[in-house]
Order: structure tokens, then C-alpha cells, then sequence
């Protein structure tokens, strides 16, 4: 196995995160549309986010009416979670609102649960920090099941990677982020590690540069993130490694995980696959068929017939 370099949770991708997302309100507004859209045209009302970070994408879907619960794998980033949840406790949607520290190869288990949700999201390109733990990619296909075994049936998993097949065609990451609108990324240096011939892993070196020096002024706290930056260049830099998942390669792990009852819309950064032009991310909204001995004969046929995919 290669040696992994990470440090999404060693605490120093956590000091640096709110610098690498930018303007939450603004990422906010562009991103919720779009997230709203598809939750709502698939009837969800519960979330499991097994990638929640620090909580951004949680926080936002509270804040529009879902029944979040939250995991994450890096106690580091789970601390602004818990902070969030702790100042708005009074809240009662946040009173509600659960935060688990979750391995998504225990996933039930770490949970404590075998509750289904209408919906499950592993967003931001998270899926891809798992590493091939035994070089035939069984700790993929382990998650990816974990996640579809939490899918109510009708309900969908909405999961994304970036373009990888790009990146490995081109040596290069883009430094454009669907996600994220910062201006304190100066650099992304991107490496490409190879084993017997196939790539196993990309490694992303990020530089943040120095708040005072850009002129967007955001607004969310922009003397908090001032206060995040270091006089020793070192401190502003991070490293994230990815295992690059090729787009049919993927569908095709999707596909398994749910036992090929599912169908799988893939979206190039929002847009229809086929108005994409080199699109940085891939989104998979995967939908679960219910069977027979889920919802019984009528209402399958009602399920499979209607379509919740308008969200376009």
C-alpha cells in the first residue's frame, strides 16, 4: 500500500478550511439551489451527511428545514460542528441535530443505528479521500454499500468526485471549485503517485495566501480569517490526497453497491452530463428501487414509474 499523505485530520486542513471555502454566505447562496432543488424534488425530509466536515453544508440544510444528522471521520473538523450546534442549541432544530465522529467502513455500527434516511450526500469531493486500504478497491465497495444500506428505498445517495480522468489526462488540478469560491488559494500543486503502472493516488498540495493582501472583502468574519494566517509560509499550505476514481469506474462501484437496483443521474458541475464542457466535478444522484417486500406490488410500480428527477 502506499504511504498515505494526508493531513485532512491532523488538524492543520481544519486550521486552514475556512480560508480554502472562502465567502460561506456567498458559497452558500450559489450551492443551495442547487442542493435544495434535488432534496426537494425526491420528497427528502431526513439527511444523513457523512461528510459534514465542519458543518457547512449541515448547518445549511437545517437552516432550510431538513432533519440532519451528521459524521465525519476528523474530530478536528467535527469541533466547529459541535461549537455550531452548542451556540444555537436553543434552536431547537439544532437541539436536534446529531453529530457523530464515524468510520464509513463501520458506519452502522459507529452510528449506532440502522435507521434509513430519504436521503444520504457525501459531497466536496469527499469519497475520494478514502484510500485502496487492499489494492483491489474493497474498502470502496464496503462504504459505498454502508451508504446504500442507509438509503430509505426510493430515497437517493448524491455523491461526487472530481473530474479524475481529466486530471490524470492533463498532470493538472483546475483551480476552478464548484464548491468553493475562495480567493485565498494561490497555488494548487498536483502530484500523480503511479504503482506497477496505474495510478493509485493524487496528492494536491494547496498555498493559501495572505488574507490582507486580496481585495474581495467577504462577508463572513474576514478579521477571523486574517487571524489564520501565519508569518511562516510553511503554516499556509496543506496536502490532501485523493484515490483518482475514474467516472465508469465509479458508476459501475455505484451500481454494485445498491445491487443494480438503482438508477444513476451524473451531472458535470450542476448541468446535464451532456452541457458539461470538462466539467471539474461529477455529481451521481443515485436513486434507490424499492422492491416487493418494501412498499408491495402497487405502489413499486407507482415508485418506478414516477420520476424525481426534474430538479434541472
Amino acid at each position: 500500500m502506499v504511504l498515505e499523505l494526508d493531513q485532512y485530520a491532523d488538524g492543520k486542513a481544519a486550521r486552514l478550511w475556512s480560508l480554502y471555502i472562502g465567502d460561506q454566505a456567498q458559497r452558500t447562496k450559489n450551492y443551495k439551489q442547487f442542493l435544495k432543488g434535488i432534496l426537494n424534488s425526491y420528497n427528502c425530509e431526513t439527511v444523513l451527511d457523512v461528510a459534514c466536515g465542519t458543518g457547512i453544508d449541515s448547518v445549511m440544510l437545517i437552516e432550510e428545514g431538513f432533519s440532519v444528522t451528521s459524521c465525519d471521520f476528523s474530530d478536528k473538523m467535527l469541533k466547529s460542528a459541535w461549537s455550531t450546534r452548542w451556540s444555537r442549541r436553543k434552536e431547537p432544530a439544532f437541539d436536534n441535530w446529531d453529530i457523530y465522529e464515524a468510520n464509513w467502513l463501520t458506519l452502522t455500527s459507529d452510528l449506532g443505528t440502522e435507521r434509513q434516511y430519504d436521503a444520504v450526500i457525501c459531497l466536496g469531493n469527499s469519497f475520494a479521500h478514502l484510500p485502496d486500504l487492499t489494492g483491489n478497491q474493497d474498502s470502496h465497495r464496503l462504504a459505498l454499500k454502508n451508504f446504500a444500506d442507509m438509503v430509505k428505498p426510493g430515497g437517493i445517495l448524491l455523491i461526487d468526485h472530481r473530474n479524475y480522468d481529466s486530471i490524470l489526462d492533463k498532470g493538472r488540478a483546475p483551480t476552478r471549485n464548484i464548491y468553493y469560491n475562495s480567493q485565498y488559494v494561490s497555488d494548487i500543486k498536483t502530484s500523480v503517485v503511479y504503482q506497477n503502472g496505474s495510478p493509485v493516488k493524487i496528492i494536491l498540495d494547496y498555498v493559501m495566501s495572505d488574507p490582507s493582501t486580496t481585495e474581495q472583502k467577504y462577508e463572513d468574519n474576514d478579521r477571523r480569517k486574517k487571524s489564520l494566517f501565519s508569518t511562516n509560509p510553511s503554516d499556509n499550505e496543506f496536502t490532501l490526497s485523493y484515490y483518482p476514481h475514474r467516472l465508469s469506474s465509479f458508476r459501475a462501484l455505484l451500481e454494485e453497491a445498491f445491487d443494480h437496483r438503482a438508477t444513476i443521474t451524473t451531472l458535470g458541475d450542476f448541468q446535464p452530463l451532456e452541457q458539461a464542457q470538462d466539467p471539474a466535478f461529477y455529481i451521481h444522484v443515485v436513486r434507490k428501487l424499492p422492491t416487493v417486500e418494501d412498499l408491495g406490488v402497487e405502489e413499486v410500480w407507482q415508485a418506478t414509474s414516477s420520476s424525481g428527477e426534474e430538479f434541472f
